[in-house]
């Protein structure tokens, strides 16, 4: 039995790897956070539904539910563990689900069907020297919120965090109080047609997205440069 862990296109369909595109077709089984979706991608991609099982094991998922989830793995060869985008696992339940399996089926092969990640992506572009980072997923709401800010703030090395368009504005107006003249970029519908890439201090950008309310939309990734980044932040923004 091989699990594989499956990475798809964050926005752009084209992203999908040929090896990716291959394993989703042989899989008889498939693990998603929405059999939705994965229906949807396998629909774009030309490939056939068949009789492959759908899945879904997600964040909410009960312990029965992810219990149910492995027992479904009984007979099959190839199995495909998929988030809605990205690679599972990051910043993601599959995490989870990958390590009951292992538990469960220790005789059977996990292996990663590398693609698309938004945080390497985003790293890749930022400009920042990317030797050395910290990913912190997506910001608590609530509890932990400050103190993680005021932590940022005393780390030397990148940092990169996920965030909601629907936080997004004040998270940079925490990160605008602490973080001074420190450089940040910020990747915006990444890979899709209106992706943007601004670099520049958390209080030009907060007064970027501010007086742009039509680009508050879409998931975040906000790249946090090291603190001794001399990047010149000027004209960077449109």
């Amino acid at each position: 039995m091989i699990l594989n862990i499956v990475a798809t296109p964050i926005g752009n369909l084209k992203d999908i790897t040929l090896r990716a595109k291959e394993v989703l077709e042989q899989a008889t089984l498939i693990l998603a956070e929405d059999t939705r979706s994965i229906k949807k991608l396998l629909n774009l991609l030309d490939i056939p539904l068949g009789d492959k099982l759908y899945i879904s094991s997600h964040a909410q998922s009960t312990p029965g539910a992810l219990h149910k989830a492995l027992e479904a793995c009984v007979g099959h060869e190839n199995i495909a563990l998929v988030t809605d985008a990205g690679t599972p696992a990051i910043s993601d339940p599959g995490s989870l689900f990958i390590h009951e399996f292992r538990k469960a089926y220790p005789e059977s092969t996990v292996v990663p069907i590398p693609g698309v990640s938004a945080v390497v992506a985003a790293v890749s572009v930022s400009g920042f020297p990317g030797n050395h980072f910290e990913f912190i997923g997506f910001i608590p709401h609530k509890k932990g919120r400050q103190t993680l800010f005021a932590r940022i703030a005393l780390t030397e090395h990148m940092v990169v965090m996920y965030e909601s368009p629907h936080r997004v504005i004040k998270t940079l107006e925490s990160l605008s109080e602490i973080l001074l003249d420190r450089p940040i970029m910020i990747g915006r519908e990444m890979t899709k047609s209106f992706e943007e890439y601004p670099v520049s201090t958390a209080k030009e950008l907060l007064e970027y997205y501010t007086t742009h309310p039509d680009k508050v939309r879409g998931e975040f990734v906000i790249v946090v440069a090291p603190s001794y980044h001399g990047t010149d932040t000027s004209d960077t923004i449109e």
